[in-house]
């Protein structure tokens, strides 16, 4: 039975008696996309709670400076939910994050959530649309064992999935894929179908509508998520409770789940590709049965905008610096800046089975879900924004539609392309040079996109000087 959805805070009170709540659990969302949380008796909660609010320091989630670091944490009764994964009796909430002040507490601009709302605010007072909504597809490997050491005489990782190619000679309980196979593999092959149809069932019943569930390419242990279309800020939000569901079912099963874009040299990689389209008062923004594609001149403006920031832009989508070895020819990742239908190859894909004109849309292909989600999402939208505002047209820039592989052209030919940075700190070097259109409407705070830059820049820096095992093998006899 799904669990009933909160409006208010006499529903939050009412769910907590009828359920038997002995706990109330704020998860609240730091600078890099992780949930933090803090919890409280249910006899503690109240009227006043939501109003009021809970204190933090902001300090330890990337947003504040200590001498100003007292915050607020103001629950939304929108997302109230019973957590399926606690043994006593919790209801959970996620909401925004208030700057102390006098008379009145507000906004701190700083916090996904509070910025995601800024874009939606900014896209309505454009008069371009009033909603977007968006799919997110989540790509991720389910490991049985995973461990990993840096220190100074030990630097290694290791990770095993049962039905990897590489237990064939000892083990596999004859479910061996196949490198590069896995791709909608049937049972007794897909291992975790149990494990994949249980994180779907706690999905629904938080709310969150599902299309399917099924395994990827990579045969070592790799499988796929894929939500419907949603507003975008209960999808921002939605985000961060998939993660949470497959991380902790996959607990459960014995086997721990991971997003990280390339945990494995030689297979697929996981990304978070993002469909999206517009709506204005209750019609697609995006149709046009003319159109190429069937797409309007707004949508493809708004692809133009997308991809004249491309660079910049994944700094906040694809922001870790293993998301640049995904992003590299041969496994469906894009590298090439540029749009096209059914291309897979192009950083923006035009599906051809979206018919209808209220699902007529594009996804695009680089993000993956090591990004903070509201900061994805918001980042995005500014983006097309600022296209449709300056009537960027992408076929007139010369980035497609590309409708050919583009991996298969020749050097001359790929040399004539733009491509997409390949590396984290490429990314950071285009977002220092190209913001302006985040900070639009003060949606995006420069403060904000300054620690985020110094944040990235050092944890670059840290990285580059940890010798790699693949330098043994490179270095290690000359």
């Amino acid at each position: 039975m799904r669990s009933v959805m909160a409006k208010s805070v006499q529903d939050v009170l009412a769910l907590i008696k009828e359920k038997g709540i002995k706990m109330v659990d704020f998860k609240m969302v730091d600078i890099n996309g992780q949930y933090r949380h803090v919890t409280i008796p249910a006899e503690n909660f109240s009227e006043e709670v939501m109003q009021s609010g809970i204190g933090f320091d902001a300090s330890n989630y990337g947003y504040a400076v200590v001498e100003k670091s007292d915050m607020v944490f103001i629950p939304d009764p929108d997302t109230a939910l019973i957590d399926p994964f606690c043994d006593i009796p919790t209801l959970s909430m996620t909401g925004n994050a208030m700057i102390i002040d006098y008379p009145a507490n507000r906004p701190l601009p700083q916090y996904p959530r509070n910025i995601i709302r800024a874009a939606v605010d900014y896209m309505k007072a454009s008069g371009v649309a009033d909603e977007m909504k968006i799919l997110p597809e989540f790509e991720f490997y389910l490991f049985d064992n995973v461990g990993w050491n840096v220190s100074a005489n030990d630097i290694s990782a290791r990770v095993d999935a049962e039905q990897s190619y590489w237990n064939s000679a000892y083990s596999g309980n004859g479910v061996i894929v196949p490198k590069q196979k896995n791709y909608h593999i049937a049972k007794p092959f897909d291992v975790a179908y149990e494990c994949r149809s249980e994180m779907c069932l706690h999905m629904l019943d938080a709310g969150i509508e599902i299309n399917y569930h099924h395994p990827e390419v990579a045969a070592s242990g790799q499988f796929e998520i894929e939500p419907q279309l949603g507003e975008v800020l209960h999808m921002a939000d939605a985000t961060m409770m998939i993660k949470y569901i497959i991380h902790n079912t996959a607990l459960k099963y014995g086997k721990s789940a991971t997003f990280m874009p390339k945990p494995i040299y030689g297979e697929a990689g996981s990304g978070m590709h993002v469909h999206m389209l517009l709506f204005k008062n209750g019609e697609p923004v995006f149709s046009d049965d003319n159109g190429y594609a069937h797409l309007s001149e707004t949508a493809h403006y708004f692809m133009g905008g997308i991809l004249k920031h491309i660079a910049s832009l994944c700094a906040i989508t694809t922001p870790s610096t293993n998301s640049f070895k995904r992003l590299v020819p041969g496994f469906e990742a894009p590298v090439t800046v540029g749009y096209a239908t059914s291309n897979r190859s192009a950083v923006i894909r035009i599906p051809a089975y979206a018919k209808s004109p209220d699902k007529r849309r594009f996804e695009l292909r680089n993000p993956d879900a090591t990004c903070n989600p509201y900061f994805c999402y918001a980042a995005i939208l500014m983006a097309g924004l600022d296209g449709v505002k300056n009537k960027i047209d992408p076929h007139k820039e010369g980035w497609g539609p590309y409708d050919f592989n583009l991996f298969h052209l020749s050097d001359e030919e790929k040399a004539k392309l733009k491509g997409l940075p390949t590396s984290l700190d490429a990314a950071l070097d285009a977002l220092e040079a190209d913001h302006d259109y985040l900070t639009e409407g003060g949606v995006f705070p420069k403060e904000l996109l300054v620690n985020f830059i110094r944040t990235k820049r050092a944890e670059c820096a840290e990285l580059s000087k940890i010798p790699h095992p693949a330098e043994f093998d490179r270095y290690y006899n000359l």
